[in-house]
């Protein structure tokens, strides 16, 4: 017996059908991998497929992160559909980065915390970003300083502003993420904080805020009082 496709499901629940009718928007998340597989196994049709590999995931923060050996242990799932499904998921978290920020100006804490929120949020590793702004308050340059945190021997604040200067920056923006994704500030948090306001004030570029990204909410440490 051939692999299972969409035409051994009925028409009316045919997950393509069903995106030229309503658009993707409609579908469940499993129609939508029912797409990506394309096929079914012997015993299952592609919709069944589907449901199976979500079932192995407690929700799609965890199917997001799923590695090729937990893909490779479903039945159904052989070496060419995992990978197709990790290819499919690597592309979709750097389609979802290229969306997060564009220059402009920085009108409001809450403009730039969803931004970095949607940027930051769900990493596995800790990130220190720097936004650079000229005197209109407008991002000149975006960069990723540190990848560890900043309890890292490498996060100092002298290389954010080595940054800021080479970029002719009047004032700037540091955010970092919480893998835990709790986005209360720790005392390190609060120390490093403390240190970029000082450094700041002494090369007269002024540390504007520092955000702390969550699962999904972030903390503004201006708003928190610590700046």
């Amino acid at each position: 017996m051939l692999n299972q496709k969409f035409v051994d499901v009925p028409q009316e629940s045919r997950p393509r059908e069903r995106m030229a009718e309503y658009g993707p928007e409609a579908l469940a998340n499993h129609e939508l991998l029912a797409i990506l597989l394309r096929t079914g196994t012997r015993d299952q049709n592609v919709l069944q497929l589907s449901m199976q590999v979500f079932s192995n995931f407690d929700d799609l923060y965890m199917f997001k992160n799923a590695t090729l050996e937990e893909l490779l242990a479903i039945p159904g799932i052989g070496k060419a559909k995992a990978f197709e499904l990790l290819a499919t998921i690597e592309l979709g978290k750097r389609l979802a980065k290229t969306t997060v920020l564009k220059e402009g100006a920085v009108t409001s804490s809450q403009y730039v915390g969803k931004l970095l929120l949607e940027e930051l949020k769900g990493l596995q590793q800790e990130l220190v970003v720097g936004l650079f702004l000229n005197t209109k308050n407008e991002i000149i340059k975006k960069e990723t300083i540190f990848k560890g945190g900043l309890n890292s021997s490498v996060a100092h604040p002298r290389e954010i502003f080595k940054a800021a200067i080479k970029y002719s920056s009047a004032r700037i923006i540091i955010a970092h993420n919480h893998p835990s994704g709790n986005p209360e500030p720790s005392d390190a948090d609060l120390r490093f904080t403390e240190r970029m306001c000082e450094v700041g004030k002494i090369v007269g570029i002024e540390l504007l805020d520092h955000f702390i990204i969550g699962e999904d909410q972030y903390i503004s440490l201006k708003e928190y009082g610590a700046l």
